[in-house]
């Protein structure tokens, strides 16, 4: 295992923060008003000029610091902590309903509103019915 710390690439960062977002080169590009070729120039550095890296991050709906600061193993670790024990929690938060019932719950409403609408469009049938008829 190596001891070397890690190179602080921001262009790797911004690169990865980008597609994270699932946004192209060319989007990104577009939004900077510059070519892909300069964002994968940008991409491809090492350090980013600090007014850039502000425009950036503005497209990208980040902070500096965040992107200064991103790390992978960090997003990693984050996710991580959400898991399901199949007791109602997620990481340390516990649901306060069940799910299933809330479900059947909107099922109810919905089969409710639906035999409400079905039973007026019995009505206005029968009224157009005794309209023809009376003809």
């Amino acid at each position: 295992m190596s001891t070397q710390t890690r190179s602080n690439h921001i262009g790797r960062k911004i690169s990865r923060l980008r597609e994270l977002k699932d946004m192209k080169q060319e989007a990104l590009a577009q939004a900077l008003g510059t070519s892909q070729q300069t964002i994968s120039a940008i991409e491809n550095s090492e350090t980013v000029d600090e007014e850039k890296l502000i425009e950036i991050a503005k497209v990208l709906g980040l902070s500096v610091e965040a992107i200064k600061n991103f790390s992978e193993e960090a997003v990693f670790t984050y996710f991580n902590t959400f898991y399901d024990n199949s007791q109602g929690t997620v990481g340390n938060h516990y649901c306060t309903f069940n799910p299933l019932d809330k479900l059947v719950e909107s099922f109810e409403e919905n089969k409710s509103l639906y035999e409400r609408l079905l039973e007026s469009e019995r009505e206005k049938i029968s009224y157009l019915e005794k309209l023809l008829n009376s003809k």
